[in-house]
């Protein structure tokens, strides 16, 4: 007699999960951007943006035949820092139902791209989404939540040129334990991946030089270490101590989520060195909140267990 109230408690929770879910996959094939027009057709400057950004020299990128590179898929249909015009009362709907819910935190997990034809300078895009699946429950290190999958059909002169899939997770964040003392990490921090083509990069930051390769076909410099050369194509090279001279040329804060070894917040940069390559190590020595784009800052070598030495960059003031 005495379990029969919590027998009853659990069914009623378990049907009111079942009719919360039944509600969730009622989106599922709804639209979540309909008739959504490219705010610019595919063009050069944009193109060479990316390919800057990304360090990409492809020739078929550039000239009198130039393509777009596929990824840059989504990069058309983008609305900019304002909300997307063509979002949908259903897709709205659909996320206010999470919050509501309790699962009012949001992070992007992954995406998924399909090409099936190249897009060139000129061409004007169209685009559509629909809500192609929106999971069960499922629990993770950062919460509970549902999985809200979004499948882009991306088209160019009315043909179809590629999909883009793009997952969210809506959570409620777990419980965290009471942050103790500051102290040393537990865990140490993981080991850098050393293999034949840059085993020598870490040979020398082990004695405190940054090194840098240099190829003699051609002279380039390139970081991170290949095993040929990028402009030329040549397997030769030599290697350069970096001055230890930079600049942040990009940075990100990281919060979240906690991993150990590491105490968030924290910042870590894209730093350009004077030689002209650029190496993502952490920023030190300045608050996060005061790292910013342009700043001058300078190698230093930091050891973290009796093992394991790190490039890191203190900030300079300027």
């Amino acid at each position: 007699m005495n379990g029969e109230p919590e027998v009853h408690e659990e069914s009623e929770a378990s049907e009111r999960s079942e009719e919360f879910e039944a509600r969730l996959k009622a989106y599922e094939g709804r639209p979540a951007a309909a008739t959504g027009v490219g705010r610019d057709p595919v063009n050069e400057p944009m193109i060479r943006h990316w390919c800057e950004a990304m360090g990409d020299t492809s020739p078929a990128y550039t000239g009198p035949d130039a393509i777009a590179p596929p990824t840059m898929l989504q990069a058309w249909t983008m609305a900019g820092l304002s909300r997307s015009p063509e979002r949908t009362a259903a897709y709205d709907e659909l996320l206010r139902l999470l919050d509501e819910s309790g699962y009012h935190a949001v992070v992007a997990t992954d995406c998924e791209q399909e090409y099936l034809r190249p897009l060139r300078p000129g061409d004007e895009i169209t685009f559509d989404s629909v809500i192609e699946s929106v999971s069960d429950l499922k629990t993770t290190k950062l919460g509970a939540g549902h999985f809200v999958t979004t499948r882009t059909d991306v088209r160019a002169g009315g043909a179809l040129a590629g999909t883009h899939r793009f997952r969210i997770l809506k959570y409620a964040p777990a419980r965290r334990p009471k942050k103790q003392a500051p102290g040393p990490p537990e865990e140490r921090r993981p080991r850098p991946v050393v293999n034949r083509d840059n085993a020598g990069f870490w040979e020398g930051v082990a004695r405190h030089a940054l090194l840098i390769q240099r190829c003699t076909g051609c002279g380039d410099l390139r970081f991170p270490w290949l095993p040929g050369c990028n402009s030329c194509g040549s397997p030769e090279w030599d290697t350069v101590e970096a001055s230890g001279d930079g600049t942040v040329y990009s940075y990100v804060v990281m919060h979240h989520p906690p991993f150990p070894a590491f105490e968030p917040p924290y910042a870590v940069g894209l730093i350009e060195l004077a030689e002209g390559v650029r190496i993502v190590s952490n920023v030190v020595g300045v608050p996060y909140d005061k790292v910013r784009i342009g700043m001058p800052v300078r190698l230093d070598f930091r050891r973290y267990d009796e093992e394991l030495v790190l490039p890191v960059f203190q900030g300079v003031a300027e």
